[in-house]
């Protein structure tokens, strides 16, 4: 019997290998659409930076694996067979809900099928331990309500913030840049691109690298002790190098939008690792812990181990970055999600894959009727000011691309701060 669900743990990591394949096929929309619809470098050079940016972020993903090993369930009181029972159910589901999604061009959200996939398999269990006839235990004692309540809010609550953040400082930039950028740079530029850099620096580095295994205390403490001088450093050097690439006659934006994409592709790796790789891990994990033990009794073994924090080995962690990297390089589908998030993000009309539904009218309805409430309370000489920054039939976007560089930077920059911002409170958020 305990050779058999060696058997099990070996084949939730050859699952994994295919889990890793269809959800980085559906995730590299993520981080490809804002540099390849904004036409920043050839599809190569893309494709080049956001690996690199994968395989670092997957490198460095560890903080987050706890997700899968305590965040849905409660495992002191789920034994080794129920715990094995929970992965084998979530890993078959979610390859094949992915490959679907996939197959069919529609980004989802790997995040949330995990979530709900534990959620749903640990639901079943619990039934059937709470129906048995000696049970004393309830819903709550085997479900984590109270973690996968915040999980479930964080995964919602980034739509929101995204959409918020991304409204504002959208309308800013734009204000700043009008949409007949390219002869209105000057010194704005330098300061754009040191500020969008230096935000990177604090989200990704400052905010990211908490759980890394050669992050010693004392370091910690000298960059908690130090973050306003280590940005107001990277903000005045990254002004002056941005400065200097645009007197070089070097597009500051495409510099951008290629750094955007890194970190996004860093910060999504770190971020969403766990969804492919958690669950086999944890498997591995419990059979370790239950063998360690000498075996025995498979529905009297509780699973109290997995309330301790993951210590993921850096191999597992590279090998995953590896297969990552191969997925989004070799994947056609990844390709066909991109070009569908593409169409539908275009800055101008365009032929759209699916139609609109009743809901999305009518919060673009909504959307409309706000702001022409605002529009009809502003002063005339604002509105002037405001309609001809803002018109965007002087719109400059690259040869065949779908929106122009200032929307692609912003874009990622936003999104790469956010997610990287979830990851270090180790909350996992919808990348999607």
């Amino acid at each position: 019997m305990d050779l058999l669900f060696l058997g099990v743990v070996i084949f939730l990591f050859l699952l994994a290998v295919f889990d890793l394949s269809v959800g980085v096929s559906n995730d590299a929309v993520n981080f490809l659409t804002s540099s390849i619809g904004s036409k920043a470098a050839s599809f190569k050079t893309v494709m080049i930076v956001a690996a690199s940016g994968v395989f670092i972020g997957a490198a460095m993903s560890n903080g987050m694996m706890d997700v899968a090993r305590h965040g849905i369930f409660r495992p002191e009181n789920l034994s080794f067979y129920d715990v094995i029972t929970i992965f084998m159910a979530v890993m078959v589901t979610d390859i094949i809900l992915l490959d679907i999604f996939n197959s069919l061009g529609m980004p989802t959200s790997t995040t949330v099928s995990m979530v709900f996939e534990l959620l749903g398999a640990t639901f079943v269990v619990a039934l059937f331990k709470i129906m048995a006839p000696e049970s004393t235990l309830a819903m709550g004692d085997l479900l984590n309500t109270e973690k996968a309540l915040s999980v479930i809010i964080g995964i919602f609550l980034s739509v929101a913030i995204a959409f918020i953040f991304g409204t504002i400082v959208q309308f800013l930039t734009r204000l700043v840049f009008t949409f007949e950028y390219k002869s209105r740079l000057k010194w704005k530029i330098a300061l754009f691109g040191g500020l969008a850099c230096t935000a990177i620096v604090y989200f990704m580095l400052l905010k990211g690298i908490k759980d890394l295994s050669f992050m010693t205390p004392e370091l910690k403490t000298w960059i908690d002790s130090n973050t306003a001088l280590i940005l107001l450093i990277s903000f005045a050097a990254f002004t002056v190098i941005m400065q200097i690439l645009h007197w070089c006659h070097v597009n500051v934006l495409k510099v951008v939008v290629l750094l955007g994409t890194f970190s996004l592709a860093m910060a999504f790796a770190g971020n969403d690792l766990v969804n492919f790789i958690g669950i086999p891990l944890t498997s591995l994990d419990s059979y370790n812990d239950y063998m360690s033990s000498g075996g025995g009794n498979l529905h009297g073994f509780m699973m109290d181990s997995l309330n301790s924090s993951a210590n993921t080995p850096l191999y597992f962690l590279v090998g995953a970055g590896m297969i990552m990297v191969v997925s989004l390089t070799t994947s056609k589908k990844a390709r066909q999600v991109t070009q569908t998030t593409v169409g539908l993000s275009s800055q101008s009309q365009g032929d759209e894959m699916f139609g609109s539904s009743r809901l999305g009218r009518s919060l673009v309805r909504g959307a409309i009727n706000t702001f022409s409430w605002i529009d009809d309370r502003l002063p005339q000489g604002l509105k002037r000011v405001m309609s001809r920054r803002l018109d965007s039939s002087k719109s400059q976007p690259e040869e065949g691309a779908a929106f122009d560089l200032v929307r692609g930077a912003v874009n990622l920059m936003i999104a790469g701060m956010l997610i990287a911002w979830g990851t270090s409170m180790k909350l996992p958020l919808s990348t999607t």
